[in-house]
C-alpha cells in the first residue's frame, strides 16, 4: 500500500532523528552520563530570541522521544504561526539527562525548519497583493527534502514537485539530448500517465512560441528579464500557466509578480535560508 504523505513525512523525520542523535551521542553523553544524577527530573522552556514562523515539531519531539518515553512536550504555539522574541514555543517535562542529551539536536531541526517557514512567510508577503504563487525547487539538503517542503509549506509557500518521479520538466539539457522542445514534449506526452503534468523550460521568446504551440502544463521562464517575461504574459494570454525562475531575491520577487506570471520559483528559501536564533532552558523539578 502506498504510504500518505504523512506517513511520508514521519518517516523521513524519523530516519533524519536516527542520524543526527547517533553523530551526536555516538559512544555516549559522558558529561551527562558522569555528572547528572540519573533519577534527576527537570523542565525545560523553548524561547524564540527573534521574530519567525515555527516549523519542525515533528523531528524536535522525536528526538526526545527517542532518548525517554517519559519526556511529555507541549507545544505552546501552532506550528505555522509568526511569532515575537521572547515567545516560549515549547515546553518540556522528564528525565534530566534525556533533556540535555537531546537539547541540540533537537534545536538543531528546530531552528532550520523554522529558518525555512521564516524566510517562505517573507517572500510571501512581498506578492501577497498579486495573483502569484511563490513555489519551492528540489534545491533542499539531501535526505531533508520532505521536511524542507513541510517547512515551506507552513510559511505559506507551494511545494513544487517532490522529486524527478511526479512531474516530467523538460529543461535545457533535456531538450538538447532531444534535439528540440517539440521532440522532448511529444516524448513525454506518450508516456505521462492521466494525472501527470508536463512542464517545460523557455530561455527566450521563440522559444516560448514553441513550447507553446505544445500546449504543455506550465511553461518556465528561466532568467528571463522583467520585459521579457511581461511579454510572455501577453503573449500566452492565459493558456498555459507560467512560471517565473532563476535568482529571485527579496528585492526582486515583487518586480517579477508584477510582470503577470502565475508562479515564482525560489531555491533560496531552501538552500540559503538562515537558522532562527532559539534557546532551550533547562533547570531540576
Amino acid at each position: 500500500m502506498r504510504m500518505t504523505y504523512r506517513q511520508q513525512l514521519q518517516e523521513a523525520a524519523s530516519t533524519l532523528v536516527h542520524l543526527a542523535l547517533a553523530e551526536d551521542i555516538g559512544s555516549g553523553d559522558i558529561t551527562t552520563t558522569h555528572l547528572v544524577p540519573a533519577e534527576l527530573r527537570g523542565k525545560a522552556r523553548v524561547v524564540a530570541k527573534e521574530p519567525l514562523v515555527t516549523a519542525g515539531y515533528l523531528p524536535f519531539i522525536m528526538v526526545f522521544e527517542s532518548l525517554s518515553k517519559d519526556i511529555v512536550c507541549s507545544f505552546m504555539i501552532e506550528e505555522g504561526a509568526e511569532i515575537a522574541a521572547g515567545d516560549v514555543i515549547a515546553s518540556l517535562t522528564g528525565p534530566y539527562a534525556a533533556l540535555l542529551t537531546g537539547e541540540r539536536t533537537a534545536l538543531n531541526f528546530l531552528q532550520h525548519l523554522s529558518g525555512i517557514a521564516t524566510l517562505t512567510r517573507k517572500f510571501v508577503h512581498k506578492i501577497a497583493a498579486y495573483d502569484t504563487i511563490l513555489l519551492d525547487t528540489r534545491k533542499t539538503i539531501p535526505g531533508w527534502r520532505l521536511l524542507a517542503k513541510e517547512a515551506v509549506r507552513l510559511g505559506g509557500g507551494t511545494n513544487h514537485r517532490l522529486g524527478l518521479y511526479d512531474a516530467f520538466l523538460i529543461k535545457e539539457n533535456h531538450i538538447a539530448a532531444c534535439g528540440g522542445i517539440t521532440r522532448a514534449f511529444e516524448l513525454a506526452r506518450q508516456q505521462k500517465s492521466d494525472n501527470m503534468k508536463i512542464e517545460i523550460e523557455v530561455r527566450t521568446l521563440d522559444e516560448l512560441r514553441e513550447a507553446l504551440s505544445c500546449k504543455p502544463d506550465i511553461i518556465m521562464l528561466d532568467n528571463m528579464s522583467f520585459e521579457e517575461m511581461r511579454h510572455a504574459v501577453l503573449e500566452v494570454a492565459g493558456k498555459v500557466k507560467l512560471e517565473a525562475s532563476g535568482n529571485v531575491t527579496l528585492e526582486t520577487i515583487e518586480d517579477i509578480a508584477t510582470t503577470g506570471v502565475d508562479y515564482i520559483s525560489v531555491g533560496a528559501i531552501t538552500h540559503s535560508a538562515r537558522a532562527v536564533d532559539l534557546s532551550m532552558l533547562i533547570e531540576p523539578l
